[in-house]
C-alpha cells in the first residue's frame, strides 16, 4: 500500500494548476519550483520523492543543462514533458533517455502522468538501502541476510555481552575489523575508546613503543612523553589486528601485560594499570604458527577465550549480489551519468567468480566499475570478469534463477519493452514484473523508442 503522502518536485515556469489539482487528490504534497538550485533545496536528504520536469515551459537551454546535476540525485524518480518534436534535440533527447524513467508530450491526460510518476516514484522507493537493522540482515556497517551472517550477528551480540577476550579468525579482507567495532559499539564500553593497531604494519623495533609508549629522554628523538596504543583505550577496546604476525619479542611484552594488566612506558620507572578489552584478530593458521614455534600457545590461549570466524565472501551466497548493490547505492554518485543497477552478465559473474580478495576485492572492482562504466548498468566487463560469465550455475537454485532471467529477457523483447504485455505472456501481473526486474538487475532494460504517437504516454519499461 502506497503512503499517504507522497513528495512531488514540479518543476515548472508554468505550472498547470489542473495537474496539481489531480496530484493533491492522489496524496501527493507538491513543491512547485522553477530552477536546479531550488530542485536541490527542495530534495530531502535520504527520503523519496517523484519529479515532473516540464521542458515545455519555454526553459533557456543554459537553464535545462543544469537541470542535469539535479537529476543525478539517487532519491528522485524524474518524469519529463515536452512538446511535440523537442526532443529532436541530440542534448535534450539524452538528458530524458538517461535521466528520465518516462516522457509524455503535451498535451497529455493528467491521469496517465500521474500514473507515470507514482512509478517512478515507486521504483526509486524500492532501490533505497534497507534498514540497518541487527535481525534483518545488518549489524552497523556489516551487511548479509545469509545464514552464515545471520549466525555472526548472533554470535556479536553474544560476546558484546561480556569482558572476556575475543578472537576473529578469517580469511583477509571479509571484514574482521568490522566484526571487532560492531562488539565494541554493543558493549557496555561503547562510550569508551576503540583503538585499532594493525600489528603486522608496524616495524618490530618500534612494536614496543607503539603498543606501551615511552617517557622523554627514553631514546634519541624522544622529545616528549608518548601514550602508547594500549594505555590509550583504558576503559574501552584495543583492537590487535593480525596478531599472528606479532614479533616473538613483542608477543613476551604482551602476554605480561595480559597477565598483569599493567604497562610500564619505555624510560618510564613505575607501572599503570589499564582496564581494556582484548579483541585480536588474524587470517594466519595459529595451529601451524604455534607449531612451527612462530606463535607463543600461552599468549594464543590468552587471547582465544571467545572464538568468532568470519565467513569467506564465496560462502555467503546471495550476499554476493546483496553486497554489490549496497555499494552501489553508497558509491554511485561517482558515476558521470544515473547508473541503474547490474547487467544480467554482471550479476552472473558475480556469483560465479570465487573472490580470492573477499569483500574487500568487491568494494573495489564495484567501485572501479561505477567510474569506468558507460552504460546504464555495470555489466561483466565493467567489473572485469567477463570471464565468468558462461560458467554453468553450481547449484539448483541458480540455475532456476537464471533461467527466470532469461524469459523475462526474451518476453520483453518479443512485446518491445511493454511490461504489461510481457507479464502477460509470463502469467504473472505486472507489479510482480516490476519486482522481477529489481531484484534480477535487469532494471536497465530499454523501453520503446522516444517517438511516441501525438499525446500519448508510450507503454514502455522505464528507463531504470
Amino acid at each position: 500500500m502506497e503512503p499517504a503522502t507522497r513528495q512531488l518536485i514540479y518543476v515548472s515556469r508554468d505550472p498547470s494548476a489542473e495537474l496539481n489539482t489531480r496530484f493533491h487528490q492522489r496524496g501527493w504534497h507538491v513543491e512547485v519550483v522553477g530552477s536546479a538550485r531550488d530542485v536541490r533545496r527542495a530534495v530531502r536528504a535520504g527520503m523519496a520523492a517523484g519529479g515532473l520536469l516540464d521542458l515545455s515551459s519555454e526553459f533557456q537551454p543554459h537553464e535545462i543543462a543544469a537541470f542535469e546535476s539535479c537529476l543525478t540525485m539517487p532519491n528522485v524518480g524524474w518524469v519529463a514533458a515536452t512538446m511535440p518534436g523537442q526532443l529532436q534535440d541530440a542534448a535534450l533527447r539524452r538528458l530524458v533517455r538517461d535521466y528520465c524513467f518516462d516522457y509524455v508530450t503535451v498535451p497529455y491526460s493528467g491521469d496517465r502522468i500521474v500514473d507515470s510518476v507514482g512509478h517512478a516514484y515507486g521504483m526509486i522507493s524500492l532501490g533505497e538501502p534497507a534498514s540497518n537493522d541487527g535481525s534483518q540482515g545488518a549489524e552497523g556497517e556489516m551487511v548479509g541476510s545469509c545464514d552464515a551472517m545471520l549466525a555472526l550477528f548472533r554470535s556479536i551480540r553474544k560476546v558484546a555481552m561480556t569482558d572476556a577476550p575475543v578472537f576473529i579468525s578469517g580469511e583477509s579482507g571479509t571484514g574482521k575489523e568490522l566484526t571487532a567495532v560492531a562488539i565494541h559499539e554493543r558493549s557496555a564500553r561503547r562510550n569508551a575508546p576503540f583503538v585499532p593497531i594493525n600489528c603486522g604494519a608496524i616495524p618490530p623495533h618500534l612494536l614496543q613503543s607503539e603498543l606501551f609508549g615511552y617517557e622523554r629522554g627514553a631514546f634519541t628523538g624522544a622529545n616528549q612523553r608518548k601514550i602508547g596504543r594500549v594505555e590509550a583505550a583504558n576503559g574501552g577496546t584495543l583492537f590487535l589486528d593480525e596478531i599472528g604476525d606479532l614479533p616473538l619479542e613483542s608477543q613476551a611484552s604482551l602476554l605480561r601485560f595480559l597477565q598483569e594488566r599493567k604497562v610500564e612506558r619505555l624510560g618510564g620507572h613505575g607501572a599503570i594499570e589499564v582496564d581494556v578489552r582484548i579483541i585480536s584478530a588474524t587470517h594466519v593458521d595459529m595451529t601451524a604458527a604455534m607449531i612451527e614455534g612462530r606463535f607463543r600457545s600461552d599468549l594464543y590461549h590468552r587471547l582465544c577465550v571467545l572464538q568468532i570466524d568470519e565467513p569467506p565472501l564465496r560462502a555467503r551466497g546471495k550476499d554476493i549480489e546483496l553486497l554489490a548493490r549496497h555499494m552501489l547505492e553508497r558509491f554511485k554518485k561517482d558515476a558521470s551519468r544515473r547508473l541503474r543497477g547490474f547487467a544480467p552478465d554482471a550479476i552472473a559473474a558475480l556469483h560465479n567468480y570465487g573472490w580470492p580478495g573477499n569483500v574487500r576485492e568487491l568494494i573495489n572492482r564495484v567501485r572501479r566499475a561505477i567510474v569506468m562504466s558507460e552504460g546504464r548498468a555495470i555489466t561483466a566487463r565493467d567489473l572485469e570478469l567477463a570471464e565468468y560469465v558462461e560458467i554453468v550455475p553450481v547449484s539448483l537454485a541458480q540455475a532456476r534463477e537464471a533461467a527466470e532471467r532469461q524469459a523475462i529477457e526474451l518476453a520483453l523483447l518479443r512485446h518491445r519493452g511493454r511490461l504489461g504485455d510481457a507479464a502477460q505472456e509470463l502469467g504473472i501481473s505486472r507489479v510482480t514484473l516490476y519486482r522481477l526486474l529489481c531484484s534480477h538487475g535487469m532494471r536497465h532494460m530499454e523501453g520503446e523508442p522516444l517517438a511516441a504517437p501525438h499525446g500519448e504516454l508510450p507503454a514502455s519499461v522505464p528507463h531504470l
